[in-house]
């Protein structure tokens, strides 16, 4: 065999193992799975971002309502508790490939979101509280905020659905196996049950 013959054939070789790499990898879904796992990071990061903005935000809000609301000290104590529980919670990428994890890290904001739920019930003795500027002008953040994470979520539970679909349809599955990305955690109701039931209305 000629030098000219040896190129030739490596070249050949090479041409073709590029196409089959090229065929497998897009026909086998491995380029969707990596697409569809990085738009689940990135709305994972949102939801992180915004749960952060109201972490934030807590400080303030207590701070504000404590010089009105000395003698409610226990709403005020719970609500601290719940913030210092989110920041237990370490939001790191394991939480994604996690069920238990992410279970614990919904469990400490949902416990957060009821405690706030608790201290607004709290202002609405207080009418100079309601009336003052700088309470306004937080309490107008945390709704903004609140707004964001129910977008962040819905979000996040979108592009999870459509990468768990993925992950678990053939021949997806078998890459998804063999490269070892498995279904992701997603948002559910806590309180499914209680919310089930018609809500009662009382004049």
């Amino acid at each position: 065999m000629s030098q000219g013959d040896f190129f030739r054939i490596r070249k050949s070789f090479l041409i073709g193992f590029t196409g089959l790499t090229l065929f497998f990898t897009s026909s086998c879904g491995y380029n969707t799975i990596q697409v569809q796992d990085e738009q689940v990071k990135a709305a994972w990061s949102e939801v992180i971002n915004m749960y952060q903005r109201r972490a934030d935000l807590i400080p303030n809000l207590v701070n504000t309502v404590k010089g009105y609301a000395a003698q409610e000290k226990e709403v005020l104590i719970e609500v601290t508790r719940a913030r210092a529980g989110v920041g237990s919670v370490q939001a790191t990428p394991e939480v994604l490939n996690n069920p238990e994890l992410f279970a614990k890290f919904n469990q400490a904001q949902g416990q957060m979101t009821s405690a706030l739920s608790r201290l607004m019930v709290v202002v609405e003795k207080y009418p100079d509280l309601k009336s003052d500027k700088s309470f306004i002008g937080l309490q107008a953040q945390l709704e903004g905020t609140e707004n964001r994470i129910a977008v962040a979520r819905n979000r996040y539970i979108t592009s999870v659905q459509e990468y768990n679909i993925t992950v678990r349809t053939f021949p997806n599955v078998i890459t998804a196996k063999i490269f070892g990305y498995d279904i992701k955690p997603n948002f559910s109701v806590e309180n499914e049950k209680e919310i089930s039931k018609p809500p009662q209305v009382q004049f």
